[in-house]
């Protein structure tokens, strides 16, 4: 093992929606059964041209809502299903993973802490479909990083390797001295070739566990 590796990191990087938030695929998932579209549908769509759909160009602030709305649609249609986009940017509100939060808490008072996430202009999106409790509860977990890094902001979204370059720089870290925490292969693998430890979560206890391994503090009661 690089010895490198076998120290503690000097600070934690986060994805938001699939971490700290349960994962919009669970969301997609339930609208594409709903509609029998083929399972993964939605996600496949994502994937398709990965930096010039309709979804990299919202998360890179390129379109307004409503013009990503009819680009999806059509996107979707060329692929041979009917769907509705606003219902697509509602399923995008996630539920707040407790567990997760608490990670944050104790890597916060110990290392640095930061947020790497794709997102759309603030007030807009998923921020709609939340209901106000959990859009106040949603921002408290904000408050915990010293940086949110957001695509919508910066015109740069990941997987773009300037993006995980722009967190360690606000930071004053070297990749190397970073975990990063996402729930999407696509999105490490530039992590990765920076330098960084990565963290795929699916099961967020386990992820939980592989960084607490990592960072060698309790992350959990």
């Amino acid at each position: 093992m690089n010895m490198s590796h076998a120290r503690p990191p000097l600070a934690v990087l986060w994805d938001f929606g699939g971490v700290i938030l349960t994962s919009p695929f669970e969301a997609f998932n339930r609208y594409e059964s709903e509609l029998g579209l083929p399972k993964d549908f939605i996600r496949g769509l994502n994937a398709r041209n990965g930096d010039t759909n309709a979804w990299a160009k919202m998360e890179r602030s390129e379109v307004s809502l409503e013009q990503f709305v009819a680009l999806f649609e059509e996107e979707a249609r060329q692929h041979g299903h009917m769907l509705d986009g606003w219902r697509i940017l509602q399923s995008l509100s996630g539920d707040i993973r407790p567990q997760m939060v608490e990670a944050l808490r104790r890597c916060k008072a110990a290392f640095r802490v930061a947020c790497i996430t794709n997102n759309m202009k603030n007030g807009e999106g998923p921020g709609m479909a939340r209901s106000p409790e959990k859009a106040k509860a949603v921002a408290e977990v904000m408050t915990l990083f010293e940086h949110i890094v957001e695509s919508s902001k910066l015109g740069l979204r990941k997987p773009d390797p300037r993006i995980y370059q722009h967190a360690c720089d606000l930071l004053g870290v070297r990749p190397e001295d970073c975990v990063y925490l996402d729930d999407l292969g696509i999105n490490l693998k530039p992590a990765r070739a920076l330098g960084m430890r990565t963290i795929k979560v699916g099961d967020p206890d386990a992820a939980i566990e592989e960084l607490q391994a990592m960072v060698g503090i309790p992350l959990r009661d």
